[in-house]
């Protein structure tokens, strides 16, 4: 028999008959990092012993950028990647709620009522133990916990996972990390290589010129990952990936007042990847970016950053499943 097929649902009323009295992990799970899984695991482990399908309760858009528009929260997981990561994690559908003002004046009540009952028809819910829900955050653990005995569904709540270091593993910890271009320890926490998604559209084709042709990605304008050099890995849409290195940001010596861009420049590569929609996952952080003394002095650079990136790729080994399955595997 087939595996179901895994499900990305935008509203708990459209859940299917099959999928209704299951184990709900809920969260907004960005980055679905080490911590996420913590919750996500046992859920799934929980509805494999319930016999029940194992279900993601998500929010889309990130709630923080409904409140603050004017400056949206730096994602680290786009909805079609958290749904993959989600999906890897053997779910069997991801619920993304759509979260408006409107959505969060519900009362705590409301929110249990309408989507968790009769939305969700869940058996049980599994989340973080500092949850909280409803309008002014007024539903907490202790409140979902006597709702859950009230309308009929148990309840478990995950402890904050700790690092290695003893400090809890956060969203909010590794967007500091990648601002800081530290992509080796964000992927500690992550459990993989951040990745980035997009299609690659044309440039001006200076690298052309110069001997390193790049594959250009612009990302979404609050990506507040570091301006610098990166080692990556390309995946395109056919799963076969390339090693490269990249360079995000505002180019200073050829066009200091463009916008920001993901400029990879794939090594032993000569076909054309416009249009495709690609991944990049990053490896490692080279170098900040520069301004340099004309061409020439860009072009020795470049040379150097990749020798640096050829070698860094060449160590790497993957950090879990989930990295192999997206960095490693193709």
């Amino acid at each position: 028999m087939s595996p179901k097929p895994f499900q990305r649902i935008a509203d708990p009323a459209a859940l299917p008959a099959s999928l209704r009295g299951g184990v709900a992990a809920i969260g907004n799970f960005d980055g679905v990092h080490r911590g996420h899984v913590s919750v996500l695991d046992r859920a799934r482990a929980l509805a494999e012993r319930m016999g029940a399908p194992a279900l993601a309760l998500t929010f889309e858009p990130h709630p923080r950028s409904v409140f603050r528009p004017e400056k949206p929260v730096f994602r680290l997981t786009p909805a079609p990647l958290k749904a993959e990561l989600i999906r890897r994690a053997g779910f069997d559908a991801v619920v993304e709620q759509a979260f408006s003002r409107e959505f969060s004046g519900l009362s705590a009540e409301d929110f249990v009522g309408r989507v968790l009952t009769d939305g969700l028809g869940i058996a049980h819910a599994v989340t973080g133990f500092d949850f909280h829900f409803g309008k002014n955050r007024q539903g907490g653990p202790a409140y979902l916990m006597e709702a859950g005995q009230r309308h009929g569904f148990g309840v478990t709540l995950v402890d904050a996972l700790r690092d290695e270091g003893a400090d809890v593993v956060s969203s909010s910890r590794i967007r500091t990390l990648l601002e800081e271009g530290a992509v080796a320890e964000a992927a500690g926490l992550l459990g993989y290589r951040y990745t980035v998604e997009a299609e690659i559209v044309g440039g001006k084709q200076l690298g052309r010129t110069l001997g390193y042709p790049t594959a250009n990605m612009a990302l979404p304008p609050e990506t507040g990952l570091k301006y610098g050099i990166y080692a990556v890995r390309l995946r395109r849409p056919d799963g076969s990936l390339h090693d490269g290195v990249a360079s995000f940001g505002r180019r200073p010596t050829v066009d200091a007042d463009g916008a920001p861009l993901l400029e990879t420049f794939v090594f032993d590569f000569s076909g054309s990847l416009y249009g495709e929609t690609c991944r990049v996952s990053l490896f490692g952080f080279l170098r900040g970016e520069e301004k340099f003394d004309g061409l020439d002095a860009l072009v020795a650079q470049m040379k150097r950053d990749e020798a640096e990136a050829r070698a860094l790729l060449a160590g790497v080994r993957p950090l879990s499943a989930v990295d192999v399955e997206l960095c490693f595997s193709g």
